[in-house]
């Protein structure tokens, strides 16, 4: 409960804005223009980071081939290194948000506040996926089934807490707007 009680308190909007601003700028530098240059050579393809629903052995030495030399080495040296900080953003500011949207409508004291567990869980998935995906990098080409199951694991527990996350979040939202536009009619009746 300490880690909660130390996110409500620093829940303000400022921190709230900067993080969330640090944030969404990795992702979106790691959306549009990391990952296409590790995919120019496969631009059908999908990473292992952005494959929700995991990918199997043969998918990835299909992947890792495809990118070839040059990809594997953006992957490495690009890639990767952003994708080991957006993930502490992501534990950061996701939690700071929600407990900034709570506060509105909720108790401190509310068992509401488990929820920001969530996205710290999934940046800690995202990190394990990873430390798998750079070992992958690393004994391409004889990748290890049982590697590439874990780091699909991995890669499928993040998404689905993220998107557990991120439907919470929405409905968060949403009780914060559809309160407010209430008592705007309350007050104007």
């Amino acid at each position: 409960m300490k880690i909660i009680k130390f996110i409500q308190k620093t829940s303000t909007g400022k921190n709230v804005a900067v993080l969330f601003s640090m944030n969404m700028a990795f992702y979106l530098a790691i959306l549009f223009y990391s990952i296409p240059l590790v995919l120019k050579s496969a631009p059908d393809m999908k990473l292992f980071d952005v494959s929700p629903a995991g990918y199997t052995t043969e998918y990835a030495i299909s992947l890792l081939n495809a990118i070839g030399p040059e990809g594997r080495n953006l992957y490495q040296s690009l890639q990767l290194p952003l994708d080991f900080i957006y993930p502490g953003l992501f534990i950061v500011s996701y939690p700071l948000l929600f407990a900034w949207l709570l506060k509105k409508n909720h108790d401190l004291q509310s068992k509401v506040y488990y929820v920001l567990y969530l996205p710290i869980l999934a940046g800690l998935f995202d990190y394990v996926e990873n430390v798998l995906v750079v070992l992958m990098l690393k004994t391409y080409p004889d990748l290890d089934a049982s590697l590439v199951a874990v780091a699909s694991f991995a890669t499928v527990t993040k998404s689905i807490l993220a998107s557990i996350f991120f439907t919470l979040l929405i409905l968060g939202i949403l009780q914060v707007v559809w309160k407010s536009l209430f008592n705007k009619q309350a007050v104007r009746s």
